[in-house]
């Protein structure tokens, strides 16, 4: 069983900002590339930003220098450091992981639970 966990979400007003974090557990041989999916109200959900175990990363162009991933291999954690908010950056978050639970094992794809994130003044 492999779970993965968000927390960090909440209100901020525009121009503030958050944190999110998404720790992975259970039966984790190796995580692949790990990220952060977003869908707002009546929006099909859509990449916000990924990072690879190497820690190359890719951002969707309306968060570019605004939100920076990064990720402690260690703990299987990615964080999403969100700043300069704007009240289009509200949405449910999703943390998501390509996961391998055996050494000859295939990835699948994990997702946690989602998280609110609301920009309101």
């Amino acid at each position: 069983q492999v779970q993965l966990v968000e927390s960090g979400g909440g209100l901020v007003q525009p121009g503030g900002s958050l944190r999110l974090s998404c720790a992975a557990s259970g039966s984790i041989f190796s995580i692949n590339a790990m990220g952060w999916y977003r869908q707002a109200p009546g929006k099909q959900r859509e990449l916000v930003a990924a990072i690879t175990s190497g820690g190359g990363t890719n951002y969707a162009d309306s968060v570019k220098g605004r939100f920076v991933i990064s990720r402690d291999n260690a703990k299987n954690t990615v964080y999403l450091q969100m700043n300069r908010m704007k009240p289009e950056d509200t949405a449910v978050y999703y943390c998501n992981a390509g996961i391998r639970r055996r050494a000859w094992g295939s990835i699948s794809d994990y997702w946690g639970q989602g998280t609110q994130v609301t920009v309101s003044s």
